[in-house]
């Protein structure tokens, strides 16, 4: 028995807890939602890793290479247009799995619009977004965890420190670099907690909504868990294929991100695990420093495809016929507005219940969707997670730097055992 739990990774150990977690959800709900705390103290673990982490590989990407701001801005627009099109390519398949399968129709839309309309007053607009990019303290925003300001402030400081004296950017450079292999290896310590917080957090979600929570709206549920197969499959697949992306090795590098990410229906959660395993993958660290966190303001593959099947299921549900050019106009809207507001509580919900209002649909929709928003979350998070881990590998072989792996993906404690998809590299080995 011992040699059997000294052999299970810690993938597998993830996928027992949500087992267990869906188990005592069902049978002892008020049990489950009272383990909360344990997910909460998980979830605060992670987020303690993010500005340091991001900060450091991010400033040595740029200070300890040589690269200056104008490789660093070739390098953004190559992922804004790939974030672009891939992007757009979710908002099409979504609209048209729920134009196809029709989820909305007979559903009565009897919830009180007044949930649509708080969420509709968040909305965020270009000059928030603007403004929210910038900090005015480094700390303010290291202490709210606001990664796209980090990564501002982070990419000045980098330009800043290629201009100091050798002999003083080497003194920032070895802080930094050792910051980054400690936060690396405080990874390592805080995801052998992992399996114990994502018990607790599906075991939540299933307590306070029981499996009814499941089997509400389902056909909804079912077309966007199907539209993100889909999209996997038509979009992503065939852009790993292009960019000659080694499926094995991605696979494996993901795998267990994606599964914190889909139980805590968390990016945030999965992102230092997702950073570690993708630099191991091969993809070097100023790009993954660069790419990652941007992605998870601007590349919410899931989230968008989220958004159109969402905004036509509310008219469907209300009994508003929309032609085939009002839904254009519709996605327009939302490949804009979704843009940027990463950082805004529910924002997806956010951003749907702005469109409704603006194409004059009813805020109930939002209402009825807030009682199944956990478990749609949990899909389009992990997706959106995927597709910023396959952003940094695209981008890495657009550059011509996709190297072969350096040591095997993080699994947890050392007596687990690593995924055999990534081989530890000779002279490396940890």
């Amino acid at each position: 028995m011992w040699k059997l739990l000294r052999k299970t990774t810690l993938t597998q150990w993830i996928l027992v807890a949500m087992a267990a977690g869906v188990l005592l959800g069902w049978l002892a709900p008020t049990t489950a939602v009272a383990l909360k705390p344990l997910s909460t103290v998980f979830l605060r673990m992670i987020k303690s890793i993010i500005v340091p982490l991001v900060f450091s590989t991010l400033v040595l990407g740029i200070a300890g290479h040589g690269d200056d701001l104008k490789q660093v801005g070739k390098l953004a627009l190559k992922s804004i247009v790939y974030f672009e099109i891939v992007t757009t390519i979710a908002l099409f398949i979504g609209l048209a799995a729920v134009n196809l399968v029709g989820p909305g129709y007979g559903v009565a839309l009897g919830t009180s619009a007044e949930a649509g309309r708080q969420l509709s007053s968040s909305h965020a607009t270009w000059g928030s977004i603007l403004e929210h990019i910038v900090p005015q303290s480094f700390f303010e925003a290291a202490a709210g965890n606001e990664v796209l300001q980090v990564v501002f402030f982070a990419i000045l400081f980098g330009a800043a420190l290629t201009r100091v004296r050798a002999e003083l950017r080497q003194v920032m450079l070895r802080f930094l670099e050792a910051l980054a292999e400690v936060m690396f290896k405080f990874t390592g310590l805080v995801m052998l907690f992992a399996p114990i917080g994502i018990g607790a957090a599906i075991g939540g979600t299933v307590g306070r909504g029981g499996l009814g929570v499941l089997l509400n709206l389902g056909k909804l549920i079912a077309t966007l868990y199907v539209a993100l197969v889909v999209f996997v499959l038509c979009a992503l697949v065939p852009v790993a294929r292009l960019a000659r992306v080694p499926l094995r090795r991605f696979v494996a590098a993901v795998k267990q991100p994606f599964l914190i990410a889909f139980s805590t229906a968390s990016s945030e959660a999965a992102l230092p695990l997702a950073f570690e395993n993708m630099e191991r993958m091969g993809v070097p660290r100023r790009i993954v420093a660069f790419v990652l966190p941007t992605g998870y303001t601007f590349n919410m593959d899931g989230g968008t495809l989220y958004l159109s099947v969402a905004s036509v299921f509310v008219a469907q549900a209300a009994g508003v016929h929309m032609t085939l050019g009002q839904q254009l106009a519709m996605m327009l809207t939302l490949m804009v507005t979704s843009k940027g507001i990463a950082g805004v509580p529910r924002a997806a919900l956010v951003v749907l219940s702005g469109t409704l209002m603006a194409f004059n649909l009813p805020l109930e929709g939002a209402a009825v969707l807030l009682g199944v928003d956990a478990v749609l979350d949990m899909g389009r998070t992990s997706i959106n997670l995927v597709g910023n881990c396959l952003a940094t590998a695209v981008m890495a072989r657009w550059e011509g730097e996709l190297a072969g792996p350096e040591r095997a993906p993080v699994a947890g404690p050392p007596e687990m055992t690593a995924p055999a998809e990534l081989p530890v590299a000779a002279g490396r080995q940890e």
